[in-house]
């Protein structure tokens, strides 16, 4: 088996809050200097940069997962990821549909920008995308399941928009694939905290919103190569497959 050492939550310079030097390419630049092969691109309720991120990456030899973070009707983040083009493409029209329209100020959230490969501004996304979806968290990872995607609640432990602090439990029936803890947490502390979970799989990412926090916080992938089925059965340790934090 190989091992990949895997950042599944980095936002690019199209989420408000994420900082102007996170384009494309300062992203793989920054992948490659902190020695991470697999990144997530989890932009907030879009996923306009996937297909960038994803050439720049074959181009680099740095795996990208193409996704987004969804803000649920009850504030709850999650993580979302997608195999084929087509199905990205219908979670974006999801997003859009169901993303109510507040406009953004940008003064005041931060610039919301699509760019080229070379840094060119492209498109301002005008509704603000940080804020929730009129859909629920069971209805957001109805959506994932229809499309074979993963999902994957959020930062689950920290005290504002984590599925604990905003339900309070991981409902029954959700059956993430796995649940991503804080990196300011460790695997061991969280679950003395929280050991009604140890029956999930946990993985950690940086929540990178600036160049050097990239690879900050990794979850190691046991698998025999890079592929989405691979990072599913590593999910669910499966066939050799795990993951592991510390």
């Amino acid at each position: 088996m190989l091992t990949f050492r895997a950042d599944l939550h980095i936002h690019t310079v199209l989420s408000p809050c994420g900082d102007l030097e996170m384009s494309p390419r300062n992203i793989i630049a920054g992948a490659l200097k902190h020695k991470v092969d697999i990144i997530g691109i989890t932009d907030h309720n879009t996923t306009k940069h996937c297909g960038l991120m994803q050439k720049l990456g074959n181009e680099n030899g740095i795996h990208v997962l193409a996704g987004a973070e969804v803000t649920t009707k009850e504030e709850v983040h999650c993580l979302t990821f997608f195999d084929k083009t087509e199905s990205l493409e219908e979670f974006q029209e999801y997003l859009e549909l169901h993303l109510p329209f507040v406009k953004n100020d940008p003064y005041y959230f931060g610039y919301q920008v699509v760019v080229d490969e070379e840094e060119n501004i492209l498109e301002e996304i005008d509704p603000l995308l940080i804020i929730a979806l009129d859909q629920s968290i069971e209805e957001v990872r109805l959506k994932v399941r229809g499309l074979n995607g993963i999902f994957i609640p959020a930062h689950v432990n920290r005290p504002r928009n984590g599925i604990l602090s905003q339900l309070g439990l991981v409902p029954d029936g959700l059956e993430p694939d796995a649940i991503e803890i804080s990196g300011n947490s460790n695997k061991e502390g969280f679950l003395k905290s929280y050991p009604a979970l140890a029956t999930y799989p946990l993985i950690m990412g940086s929540d990178a919103h600036y160049p050097q926090h990239i690879g900050n916080n990794t979850t190691q992938f046991l698998m025999d190569h890079f592929s989405f089925d691979e990072i599913l059965l590593a999910l669910k340790g499966k066939e050799g497959r795990k993951t592991i934090i510390r």
